[in-house]
């Protein structure tokens, strides 16, 4: 017993010297209780609903300041008026809104001549949570319209509402494709890029390079951009062998695979770069595996892979703004679910780039060409 202690009391003097390693070891459980109780489950809010009032007559402004209430109120969405059901719909495939209510021409006076009126939403049911919660929440505002007599000899005139989807069937493991894509880039990051980089640093391998006359610029960018090969081709095979096992249509149009190359690419020399800011100054190896956890928890949920953003916190929605993953997973989306241009994801695109470059320079300057 009086060795085995020797082994047990050297183990704990060691592992009492990376009180990081501590910290990230206790509050683990803490964050992923945090993260994971508020991504799943909220109520949806604060989606964008474009109206396009066609009859401006009175039952149509009974139906929008309905709309007006259930934005004060319950804040499921916010209203945006149209004049054109084109250019609404157009937004609606750009991702700049969730749905478009169309009020037709002639509502009011269906309304009053019990002619069964009807309103139309068209939806973007790539995101069935947001598809659903626009749904039940305009389908209450029709049944709270005024009630009307009922003539049983003709079709019940009551206010109804006709739902229109612009995409065909979603499938949710289609839904979860863009995130899963962006989730093995990442772990090749980390496994092949991270962890590697720590455990040769560890061994005394990238000493060699300190006696070379190579520049930390130099060597950063190098480590760089071999793990972002890496992850180019862990993305790539998911991207391919997910949209086959996802039933994914039109899946190989060539010019819809250089699009998904592209985010595939900036993603992950972004992703490689946050990792090497992180890690450059790290010199304990089991720090990178304990990271890899907290980073899965605080990167992955919050970025809108599994469950819309709109059902977050504030205080989430934050995080969310900052995590690289938001706008690779909203990019993918874009382009697996609705096969748009790169307009549609051209702010995600400059992020991603912006990002990298902020983050390969800041890595740089860290650096350092001692021991």
């Amino acid at each position: 017993m009086q060795r085995a202690w020797a082994i047990i009391e050297r183990e704990l003097r060691r592992f009492r010297r990376s009180p990081v390693l501590i910290v990230m070891s206790l509050m683990l459980p803490i964050v992923q209780l945090v993260i994971l109780g508020y991504a799943f489950g909220g109520n949806v809010k604060h989606l964008t609903l474009a109206v396009v009032d066609q009859d401006r007559g009175l039952a149509a402004l009974r139906v929008q300041e309905l709309a007006g209430a259930v934005s004060a109120g319950a804040q499921t969405f916010d209203t945006v008026r149209y004049a054109d059901v084109g250019a609404a719909v157009e937004d609606l495939r750009e991702g700049r809104v969730n749905g478009v209510l169309t009020i037709p021409d002639g509502f009011s006076r269906r309304v009053l001549a019990h002619d069964d009126p009807r309103l139309a939403l068209i939806e973007d049911n790539t995101d069935n949570f947001v598809a659903v919660s626009l749904t039940a929440s305009l389908s209450g505002i029709v049944a709270s319209l005024p009630p009307v007599k009922l003539d049983l000899r003709r079709i019940p005139p009551s206010p109804s509402l006709d739902v229109v989807e612009v995409y065909p069937y979603v499938p949710y493991i289609q839904y979860l494709l863009p995130g899963s894509i962006v989730m093995s880039i990442f772990m090749m990051v980390m496994i092949g890029g991270g962890i590697i980089f720590m455990d040769d640093k560890a061994r005394g391998l990238h000493e060699g390079y300190l006696v070379t006359p190579i520049t930390r610029f130099e060597l950063i960018l190098g480590f760089n951009l071999s793990g972002a090969i890496k992850a180019v081709l862990s993305g790539t095979v998911l991207m391919t062998l997910g949209s086959l096992i996802a039933g994914v249509p039109d899946a190989f149009e060539p010019m819809r695979l250089l699009r998904l190359f592209l985010v595939i690419v900036l993603t992950s020399t972004a992703l490689v770069s946050m990792m090497f800011l992180i890690m450059v100054r790290m010199s304990d190896p089991l720090l990178p595996r304990a990271l890899f956890g907290v980073m899965n928890t605080l990167l992955y949920f919050p970025s809108g892979a599994v469950y819309p953003q709109q059902a977050f916190p504030p205080w989430m929605r934050v995080l969310a703004k900052i995590d690289p993953f938001t706008y690779a997973v909203h990019a993918l989306k874009c382009l697996l679910l609705k096969n748009t241009s790169l307009a549609a994801t051209s702010f995600d695109l400059v992020f991603l780039a912006v990002f990298a470059l902020f983050t390969l320079g800041a890595a740089t300057l860290l650096f350092k060409r001692t021991l």
